[in-house]
This record gives structure tokens, C-alpha cells and sequence, in this order.
């Protein structure tokens, strides 16, 4: 099958909601054809597509697409996941754990493209939300541990400030593959992308406390502003809106 068709094929799978197929035939090229082949058709594929796979994650299982989905690839899917009204995050998580922390993977390159993309911080902060409390701690103390949190909410200047550069735990005590190795990394490999995703999830419980959705939020007269905390200025690739999402 040459690429065209296999491109059509997987979005035909994809739209028909037979994500397990779509992920098989895609395997089976870079079996047939190797690993390079099947990042050319990843690159033709739309971040909707890609996500429709990705998000699938099974750790019982490798899947050739996460091992092989390039960073910039993977930012555009992840920014766009939210359309999927995941209120459990589990989907998420899952994905972005299996893909960063994947044997070969640098996780600072696959942060840094998911930081530079519109809508980035929302999806990072998003990630942390059934941890908001203790990233919060962690922000203040450099520990996860809420017993040693004051309460006080540290302010942006201070969190830049060089008291806050200095790590109180090192990498391998919480190296989980999981939420605190990536709050860690964004701490003290990327201290700008850790501090405005941590605005964006301040934000977010706010909205939260008010009672409120993402999308009332930003049109709550300007009281929680998610986009206003986002320091993403690139946009996903455009969907055609001629053709079926599988979101």
C-alpha cells in the first residue's frame, strides 16, 4: 500500500472510531517499510489524527507511534486534547508520560515544543490538576509535601527569584516517569514554562472554586484569564473543516 492510501486508510479507521486499527496498519508499515517510512506519513497525518492514537495509551503494550512521534508532532496533539472533555485527565497523562519519558526521548525538547505552542501552559497545567495542592507546596518548599506548606501563595517574582532556583530534592528521588519527575524537570530545567503553567493551574481553581469552566473562565471579565497566562504564540496546524474529527 503506498503512503497516500495508508494516509487515507488511517484516517478512514480514525474517523470510523477504530483507533486499534488505525495504530495497526500504521505498525505494519514500519514493519514492511522501517521506522522512516512511517514518520513521512506521520507527517502528513493532522495533530487531531495523531492524538487519536496516541491518547489510546496502553502500558501493557509498546506502541510504534510514541516511539516514534517527534516533539513537535506531539505538542500539536497534546494542545488540541482538551477537545476531547477528558474531566479525569487520564487520558493525558498516560500519553505524555508514555511519549516523554520514553528511553530515547529528551523530556525538555518535548516541554519546550509543548511551552511554545498556544495553548500549551493550559495543557501542562491541565496534566497537574489532580495534583494542584501539592504542586503548590512544591512551588513554595521545593518538597510535594503539603505538611510543611504554609498556605501562602508565592508570587511570580519571588518564584523567579534565585531562593526558589535551588532544588531541595534531586531528580532520582522522584524519578517516576510520572507527575513529580515532570514537575521537577519544568522546576529546574525550565523554570519559565514551570511558572506559568503553575499560573495557568492557579487559574484554573479559581475558575474551579467559582464555579466555573474553562471557557467561562476566560469570558469571566477578565477575573481568570487562562489566556493571559499562556505564553504560546504558534497554533496547532488547521483542521480542514471539511473532514471528520475523531474528536
Amino acid at each position: 500500500m503506498n503512503q497516500i492510501a495508508l494516509i487515507e486508510k488511517t484516517r478512514s479507521l480514525i474517523a470510523a472510531g477504530d483507533i486499534s486499527g488505525a495504530e495497526a496498519a500504521l505498525a505494519d508499515l514500519a514493519d514492511t517499510e522501517g521506522d522512516g517510512a512511517l514518520m513521512v506519513v506521520l507527517e502528513q497525518l493532522q495533530p487531531k489524527d495523531i492524538l487519536a492514537v496516541i491518547r489510546e495509551y496502553d502500558n501493557s503494550k509498546d506502541s510504534v507511534i510514541n516511539l516514534l512521534v517527534t516533539p513537535a508532532q506531539f505538542a500539536r496533539a497534546v494542545v488540541i486534547e482538551k477537545q476531547y472533555k477528558d474531566l479525569t485527565r487520564t487520558h493525558l497523562r498516560g500519553m505524555m508520560n508514555a511519549v516523554i519519558f520514553r528511553e530515547d526521548a529528551d523530556p525538555i525538547e518535548f516541554l519546550t515544543a509543548i511551552g511554545d505552542l498556544e495553548g500549551g501552559s493550559e495543557a501542562l497545567a491541565d496534566y497537574f490538576s489532580e495534583k494542584w495542592s501539592r504542586v503548590e507546596a512544591f512551588a513554595r518548599t521545593g518538597l510535594f509535601d503539603t505538611v510543611e506548606d504554609d498556605g501562602e501563595i508565592v508570587s511570580e517574582a519571588t518564584l523567579r527569584g534565585a531562593t526558589y532556583a535551588r532544588a531541595r530534592i534531586e531528580r532520582d528521588e522522584v524519578a517516576d516517569q510520572d507527575w513529580m519527575e515532570l514537575a521537577w524537570i519544568l522546576r529546574y530545567e525550565l523554570p519559565d514554562l514551570f511558572i506559568e503553567m503553575l499560573l495557568v493551574l492557579r487559574a484554573k481553581a479559581r475558575a474551579h472554586d467559582l464555579g466555573l469552566d474553562d471557557e467561562e473562565a476566560e469570558e469571566d471579565d477578565g477575573k481568570v484569564d487562562l489566556a493571559d497566562t499562556d505564553r504560546g504564540r504558534a497554533t496547532p496546524v488547521a483542521q480542514d473543516p471539511d473532514e471528520e474529527s475523531a474528536i
